[in-house]
This record gives structure tokens, C-alpha cells and sequence, in this order.
């Protein structure tokens, strides 16, 4: 970020403000504002709701000081543009990977084994900035959801504003050459940016609405923020005014702007849309005003700890989020409270500025006034340098947790083949009262690591019917010559497993009709857009008519109400949702299909219990993992539903023993954990629980499973 702004023409007339020239106190003044947001936002999300906008303020900052840079220097070769690309270098990325490099190591040892992976992968694509990208891919994740925080997620607005500074000069200097061709420099300038805020906003607009999770996190949905404040600085340089009307004013209702979108936007607001409009226009103003008399927003501004924050807003930026990520789990280790208190929250800011304040002075500082690296080609291999090691170490970590994974998958497979096992369910039976193996049946066999990568085959192999649901695939398994449908969203999905090893031995054919987050159901849910609820609904209809007339024999379902239906609370959910699952089952039943629900299973994520995060954290106290089956109870429609139908063709499971036995749900149940994430079943817990599964199904009665 750019610490001087342009220098403009002063107006020759006498009672003129003459424009200031050099450092602009009143930007150092909205950094800190901005940054104060972000971590008053992250450390104490209820009271500042929208003060994430933070990073608007940012972006417009960086825009207008890029621009205003860009223009007064415009570059007219490869030369210059490396030149930018260098200073950039050299006040940016020191500080960020040092961050980056020290996160990784802290990883490693204060952090669960479970989350390695991520956040060596993470690490690596934030060394290269491109992690918005695979943050933004993750958030249309419906497994990953529920994921831990990552150490490194804040580094997606990095990654943004590098992306811009590498295509910016390249896009002004090309604007400047066919300027200069045919003698419109400031028309084409101007025109470019304009062109840039235009496309960028309208695409915002459309994507917000479209993708809302990717949306927050992509370049070409934030470009016309960086952009806003290139309009600024055009304003500034080309039309130069002698004075704006109202400055001092004009500074207020900006910095009031700001101010009040921390207060009042909302995360569940479509951001960065037209809401960021709020931060965005309000920045701008305060820059573009440029106040600077007494009643100005100045004298506030410019206070003495405002100056010292904005000085080291990056830095303090750069180390306030790992510690409020990895602080909780060191404390963990130390057997202390895993939630951040009032005074550890205090801490972390004190600690922050005290870091930012010591990598601002002898990192960020060092390396930009650095004779050593004045040379251009000595600052890109610094930084290809920095990057690998950046980059070896987040590699590193994923293949660490990789081979633990695959190791830890072989010894689970070979002891699955034993036939007198004790692994998983196999526990619960009545035959492993008798069985020496099952005496040892506390020791924790599953990795964490590998109970979350431990998932139905249906992931892997493509099964799932994806928002809008346009896209309706079916994935088979087995060849018995009884046809079964399994039907439902990803918690009719974890059953695949046990399906697949009960289908030899039942003579199954089973055809899987899955969707994401979306329950099957002739009530249109909230999801993130109206296309996506409607695509849910019509793919309702084309399961059940798929099912009804494709030559099917039964019909196995399960499902979460993950989301509540379209403008009602989960309270009136709860209610109606039912009627919408009835017209569904009435269809299989009118079919002659034998139709078996298998409830809802308990439901950790109702604790905030992430089960393989949990257990890696707490291996030797997994009781505060565990819960009741009050506690990690989860409301069913589709079971309701069930329950009020009367016919020799439904059949209800309930398969809260398998994870609750004697009355206490349990993370890890025969040495294999039992969830891997928040609600969802591991692979291999649901192979062992075949047994109680074939013989719940052979008492239903039902035809198809005598």
C-alpha cells in the first residue's frame, strides 16, 4: 500500500485551499479505522455485525493511493511495470510470509492433527495469493461448512489486492499508450476505470445474487471496490477541483458511512452486491473530501494512536487472525479454556500490535529501504525464494498429514477383513461380549485426520446432485436382482456403506438419488437463491418419478433439514415441514414400493462439536466430545412424516442406539470415530454397522428384505 499521495496543481487564486502534497494523514486515519473494525469483528462478532466491511475500506484505500501512483508515473514499458511489481514486493510480501511461515510451524504444534491438511494446503495457495480462489471453492462446499477456522483465511483480501496489482499497471499503462496515440490520455484513462468499476460492479451485482458464498471471495466481484478509489484519484488529478463544496461535511458523512454499515450490515446480507455499496461510497468520500480544517474529521483522524494504528494497519491485519485461530488451541494443551475469554481477547490485540508494530519496523521497514534489494531483479529472487520455502512448507504439511491418512486407512481395511473384529459397531453386538479382541475396545484406532477424509463412495464417484440441481446423476452398486433406491441429501448418503456390504449377502442392486442440501420435498426451502430453491423442488419431482417408474422394488431414505423452509423460522419449520415430505412417500407407497426412513442420526453439530477436530484435541478426554440424546437431538420431517402414515409398506429405523449406547452419544465407538465433521457418518463406522442395519431392515417385514 502506498504511503504518499499524488500531488496536485495548487489553484492560483489567493483565498484557494491549495491541494496537499505528500503524506495524507487522514487515510492513515481510515486504515485504522478499518482495521479496528475487522478486529473488533472477529473478536467480538455480535457487537460490530458488519464490521468485516472493514476490508471495503481497504480495498478503496489501496485503489485510489495504486491509481493516483500509476498516473502520476504511468509506466510506458516492461521495465516499469516490473519496477511496480517490485516495490510492491518489497513492501508487502516480507511481512505476509513471515506470517505464513510461522503459521505453519505453529500448526504444527498447537493445532489438531485433523486440520493439517487444509492448512497446509491453504498456506500454499496464500504463499502464491491465490487462496480467495480456494476459499471461495470451499464455500460452496457443503461438507466443509463446518470446517475449523483456518490460521490463514484473512489472507483472501491479500490475495485480492495482489491480483490487482499485478493486472492494474499493465491495464493503465495500455490505457496511457492508446491515450497518448491518439492524444486522449485522460478521456482513456478515465474511460478505462470507469469501464473496470462498471463490468467489475455489474458482475458483483449478478454473482452475489447468482453464487452469494463464491461471490464474497472472488476478484472480479471486488475489482470495482479497488476501482472506486481509481475513480477517486482521477477525480482528484484530472478535474482537480479548488475546493469541494462542504468538505468538512462530506468527511463526516463518509466517516459516518463507515461507521454505521459496521453496525448495521449484516453477514446473511448479500455481500459484496450493492450492500457494500455502504463502506465503498463512504470511503471514497472521506478521501475525496480531503478535509482539513478544525471541523474536519481530521483532528480525529490524525490523533496520535490513530496515526500509530494506520502506520502498522497491515501488519496488525496480518497477525491478529492466526492468533484468534491457534490461541484456543494452545490453551487446550494447556488444559486450559478452548473458547476465547474477554481478557484473551484483549491479549490477542495487545499481542498484535505489539507484533505488528515489531514487523513494521524491522521486516516491512527494512525491506523497503533495503539498498540490497533497490534492484528489481534481486526483488524477484527474494520473493520467488520466500514463496517456495513458503510454499515447501505448506506442501510438507499436507503430505505429513496425507501418509498418516493413508496409513491409517490400510490398518482400518485390514482390520475390517478380520471377521472377528471388534472395530466400530461391531462393539455393540451381543457376540463381542465373548470375544477377547473386543477387551481393548477404548483405544482410539481412526486417525483424525482420516475419520474426515473417511467418506461414502458416492463423494468420489461423482453421485451428487449439485445447486441449481440441474445436473441429476445416478451411481449404482452391486448386482442383485432386487433394485433399491437410496434417496435423500448427504445423510441418506453416509448409509451407502453399509448398503454396499449388506449388498451380496441380500441379493441388492442399489441406484443412489442424492442431492446437497437439499431435502426432498414438495415445500421449497431457503436456500441461497430462488433458482436453487426451485431447482430443489423439480428435482423432488424427478426422483419420484424416476423412482415410481424405473422398475424398482424398495425404497431406503434419510434426510437433515439443514435449512429452514422459504420464510419461516426453524420453530415453524419443525411444523410444517412434514406436509411436504408426505406427497412423496403417498407416491412410493401408491407405486407398491416398499419405502424404509431411517431417522435422522444424533446430531453433534447442535453442540458446535466438529467429532474429529474434537477428538483430536482431546484424545485423552473424549467425554468432551460426547453428548446426550437430548443434546445432540435435531428435528425430522421426513421421520415425522413417516410416523403419521399408516401402511404395511413404510417402515420406520431409529438408529440412535448405534451412536448413543447406555444412554451417552460417543465420538468414537469401538476405536473407529464416528463422525467426520459435524453430522455426517465415516465411511468406516458405517461399514461395521451393517449387522444392526440388515437386521433392523429383515424386522421391518418388508418383501424386498425377508
Amino acid at each position: 500500500m502506498q504511503q504518499t499521495a499524488p500531488v496536485a496543481e495548487n489553484s492560483p487564486k489567493k483565498n484557494a485551499m491549495p491541494k496537499p502534497t505528500g503524506f495524507r494523514a487522514d487515510i492513515q486515519g481510515l486504515r485504522a479505522l478499518a482495521v479496528g473494525m475487522v478486529l473488533i469483528y472477529h473478536l467480538w462478532p455480535d457487537h460490530l455485525r458488519g464490521g468485516f466491511a472493514g476490508v471495503d475500506v481497504f480495498f478503496v484505500i489501496s485503489g485510489f493511493l495504486i491509481t493516483s501512483h500509476l498516473i502520476k508515473s504511468p509506466p510506458r514499458s516492461w521495465a516499469d511495470v516490473a519496477k511496480f511489481w517490485a516495490r510492491r514486493i518489497r513492501r508487502l510480501l516480507p511481512a505476509s510470509l513471515l506470517v505464513l511461515f510461522l503459521v505453519g510451524i505453529a500448526t504444527f504444534f498447537v493445532a489438531p492433527q485433523s486440520i493439517w491438511a487444509d492448512t497446509g494446503r491453504q498456506i500454499l495457495s496464500a504463499g502464491l495469493y491465490v487462496v480467495n480462489w480456494d476459499f471461495a471453492i470451499s464455500s460452496v462446499d457443503y461438507l466443509a461448512a463446518d470446517n475449523a477456522p483456518s490460521p490463514v483465511q484473512h489472507f483472501w483480501s491479500l490475495s485480492v489486492e495482489e491480483q490487482f496489482y499485478f493486472v492494474w499497471p499493465m491495464i493503465i499503462g495500455l490505457a496511457f499508450l492508446v491515450g497518448t496515440k491518439f492524444g486522449r490520455t485522460k478521456r482513456i484513462v478515465g474511460g478505462t476505470v470507469v469501464g473496470v468499476f462498471l463490468a467489475s460492479f455489474v458482475f458483483s451485482l449478478w454473482y452475489t445474487t447468482a453464487e452469494p458464498a463464491m461471490a464474497y471471495f472472488v476478484t472480479p466481484t471486488r475489482m470495482w471496490e479497488l476501482a472506486t478509489g481509481g475513480l477517486v484519484s482521477i477525480f482528484v488529478l484530472y478535474v482537480r477541483p479548488e475546493r469541494l463544496p462542504f468538505s468538512s461535511l462530506v468527511g463526516w458523512i463518509g466517516l459516518a458511512g463507515i461507521v454505521a454499515g459496521a453496525f448495521f450490515i449484516r453477514a446473511d446480507m448479500p455481500f459484496p452486491g450493492y450492500v457494500a455499496l455502504v463502506p465503498v461510497v463512504s470511503t471514497a468520500l472521506v478521501i475525496l473530501a480531503d478535509s482539513r480544517g478544525p471541523t474536519s474529521p481530521l483532528p480525529v483522524l490524525a490523533l496520535r494512536p490513530v496515526r500509530f494504528l494506520g502506520d502498522i494497519s497491515y501488519s496488525v491485519y496480518l497477525w491478529h487472525w492466526p492468533l484468534i485461530v491457534l490461541v484456543p488451541y494452545l490453551s487446550a494443551k494447556m488444559g486450559g479454556a478452548e473458547k476465547l475469554s474477554f481478557g484473551a481477547s484483549l491479549a490477542i490485540i495487545v499481542v498484535s500490535v505489539i507484533a505488528a508494530w515489531a514487523s513494521t519496523t524491522w521486516v516491512e521497514n527494512r525491506f523497503r529501504k533495503s539498498a540490497f534489494f533497490s534492484s528489481s531483479k534481486r526483488t524477484f529472487a527474494f520473493a520467488a525464494l520466500a514463496m517456495a520455502l513458503v510454499a515447501a512448507l505448506g506442501l510438507s504439511q499436507m503430505v505429513i498429514a496425507n501418509r498418516i491418512v493413508d496409513q491409517n486407512e490400510d490398518e482400518l481395511q485390514s482390520e475390517l477383513a478380520d471377521a472377528d473384529s471388534c472395530l466400530g459397531a461391531a462393539i455393540l453386538l451381543p457376540s463381542a461380549k465373548d470375544n477377547p479382541q473386543c477387551e481393548d475396545k477404548d483405544t482410539l484406532q481412526m486417525e483424525p485426520a482420516a475419520a474426515k477424509k473417511d467418506k461414502a463412495k458416492a463423494y468420489a464417484d461423482g453421485c451428487w446432485a449439485s445447486a441449481p440441481y440441474a445436473s441429476k446423476p445416478e451411481c449404482t452398486y452391486g448386482d442383485g436382482s432386487k433394485h433399491v433406491a437410496l434417496v435423500g441429501n448427504s445423510h441418506a448418503g453416509h448409509w451407502l456403506p453399509t448398503l454396499e456390504r449388506l449388498a451380496d449377502e441380500n441379493d441388492l442392486t442399489i441406484t443412489t438419488f442424492l442431492a446437497s442440501n437439499c431435502s426432498l420435498s414438495t415445500l421449497p426451502q431457503e436456500l441461497s437463491t430462488a433458482e436453487e430453491a426451485k431447482g430443489c423442488q423439480d428435482y423432488a419431482d424427478w426422483v419420484v418419478k424416476r423412482t415410481t417408474e424405473g422398475g424398482f422394488d424398495a425404497v431406503i431414505t434419510s434426510e437433515r433439514q439443514s435449512t429452514p423452509l422459504q420464510g419461516m423460522g426453524w420453530d415453524e419449520t419443525e411444523e410444517k415441514a412434514p406436509e411436504g415430505h408426505r406427497p412423496i412417500l403417498q407416491s412410493w407407497i401408491d407405486a407398491e414400493l416398499d419405502v424404509v426412513v431411517i431417522r435422522d442420526t444424533p446430531y453433534p453439530g447442535g453442540e458446535d462439536i466438529n467429532v474429529p477436530d474434537c477428538v483430536a484435541k482431546h484424545e485423552d478426554d473424549l467425554e468432551a466430545c460426547s453428548g446426550t440424546p437430548e443434546e445432540w437431538h435435531w428435528m425430522d420431517p421426513l421421520a415425522a412424516s413417516a410416523r403419521t402414515m399408516d401402511s404395511d409398506r413404510l417402515s420406520i429405523i431409529y438408529p440412535q442406539d448405534w451412536f448413543c449406547p447406555e444412554g451417552r452419544c460417543e465420538p468414537v465407538i469401538g476405536g473407529v470415530i464416528t463422525y467426520f465433521d459435524t453430522a455426517h457418518i465415516t465411511a468406516t463406522y458405517a461399514e461395521t454397522l451393517a449387522p444392526q442395519l440388515d437386521a433392523s431392515l429383515h424386522r421391518t417385514g418388508l418383501r424386498s428384505f425377508k
